[in-house]
């Protein structure tokens, strides 16, 4: 992962909601920090939790710089350079209108379009267009030598990959030109849409203006006439960096089965669009004491290969605790209940590691492999942060002493024949 974290380059996470994809968007910022790099985190995230862990009073659509106390309070270096922002996807949308029209009234006009607003708010990829746009001001700028990205939720995270293609079909100057000039009434252009193309513009913009359809989109098209083309100029630009060397992809998933089966089709859509996977987390996997265990038995290697199966052994004691407790004829009251449940964990645990083993085996070599695990009382600060941090800069390589030891469970815990 440190690989992934230099000077001039961009990290984009990828991920569906509910992985933690923030929050380990923001432990990649700090390493990257931690690497003495100066390091902007963009996030679409408007919990609160986020600004708490990273010590601020306020996350605004600003880069905020984090403070030298609360990096001591933390243990950390009061020299980190460490900014973060929460992204104001309305604001961004305004400033690219601000700095394509020139002229006052044209852009009040332009605001004020119900179309505009609608095509802001509710299309499907206006979080990502405005968290493009942003990064790609931030990265022309030079004012940061590393950005990382945390994309916004989508029921798939390809869309966010997607988006500056969709964005320049959807506004492409020649096709919208065609149909929407003021010179053609409302009900002449609904007459003149003949081809596919023509078709597909429609059927896309009348998902957002509501009534007056037609019109409200001339009206919105008419005052964008003179400058759409350098707005289209910009989404190409947005697009090439998103193919440029300088950006780096990194997933996040969980060791769920479908959000395996997810990170599987991310990896094949993105082999398709020519776009390159650097990395993936599998976050929230095991506990941390498990986590940190199976770290030192990895760091030590052959010289306790024979205790292979310590990381797991509080999984091993459950069988042993399920045959005292019937040799001390326990089973019969709540106990049993309690065993039960702890059979189901250590069922649970043995089955996410040999999925997540597994699916490590199918990953291209270019692929970088990183784990962080669940922390307990969660990311509440800059420190538990920094732990996540240490953990996806962890050399250790911890699959192999888990799935050593995850056999050498499965085994004991089968009955004797």
């Amino acid at each position: 992962m440190k690989g992934l974290l230099t000077k001039g380059s961009i990290t984009i996470l990828l991920g569906t909601g509910g992985v933690g994809k923030t929050t380990i968007a923001a432990a990649l910022g700090l390493a990257g920090a931690l690497g003495g790099l100066n390091t902007a985190v963009i996030t679409v995230d408007p919990s609160e939790r986020l600004r708490d862990a990273l010590g601020l009073a306020h996350l605004g659509g600003e880069p905020t710089q984090i403070g030298a106390r609360q990096l001591t309070a933390a243990g950390l270096d009061n020299r980190l350079r460490l900014s973060a922002m929460m992204l104001d996807v309305s604001g961004e949308w305004d400033a690219v209108i601000k700095r394509f029209v020139t002229d006052a009234a044209t852009r009040q006009k332009i605001f004020d379009n119900p179309f505009y607003k609608s095509l802001t708010a509710e299309f499907a990829g206006s979080e990502a267009f405005a968290a493009l746009q942003r990064l790609y001001d931030l990265h022309q700028t030079g004012a940061f030598e590393l950005e990382v990205v945390d994309t916004p939720p989508a029921s798939h995270s390809f869309e966010f990959l997607q988006t500056p293609a969709k964005m320049i079909r959807l506004l492409d100057s020649r096709t919208a030109r065609w149909l929407f000039t003021p010179s053609l009434s409302a009900g002449r252009i609904a007459m003149k849409v003949a081809s596919e193309a023509a078709r597909f513009v429609v059927r896309e913009l009348e998902r957002f203006a509501g009534s007056n359809v037609l019109s409200t989109i001339t009206d919105f098209f008419a005052a964008m006439a003179e400058r759409m083309d350098a707005i289209i100029d910009r989404l190409q630009k947005t697009e090439a960096l998103l193919h440029s060397p300088a950006v780096k992809f990194v997933m996040v998933t969980t060791a769920e089965p479908d959000r395996i089966r997810q990170a599987r089709e991310l990896l094949s859509q993105m082999d398709a669009e020519g776009l390159k996977l650097s990395a993936i987390v599998i976050n929230r996997f095991l506990d941390e004491r498990t986590f940190q265990e199976t770290a030192r038995v990895a760091q030590e290697g052959s010289a306790v290969a024979e205790s292979a199966a310590r990381p797991l052994s509080h999984l091993a004691e459950i069988s042993e605790l399920r045959a005292s407790m019937a040799k001390d004829g326990a089973e019969t009251n709540g106990f049993g209940r309690l065993l039960h449940h702890f059979e189901e964990y250590r069922e649970r645990t043995l089955e996410e590691i040999e999925r997540v083993a597994a699916f490590a085996r199918e990953l291209p070599k270019r692929v970088k492999l990183a784990i962080a695990p669940e922390i307990e009382a969660g990311v509440r600060d800059l420190a538990a942060l920094s732990r996540v941090s240490g953990y996806l800069l962890s050399a250790a390589t911890i699959l192999k002493p888990l799935e050593n030891s995850a056999r050498t469970v499965m085994a004991s815990s089968k009955p004797n024949p």
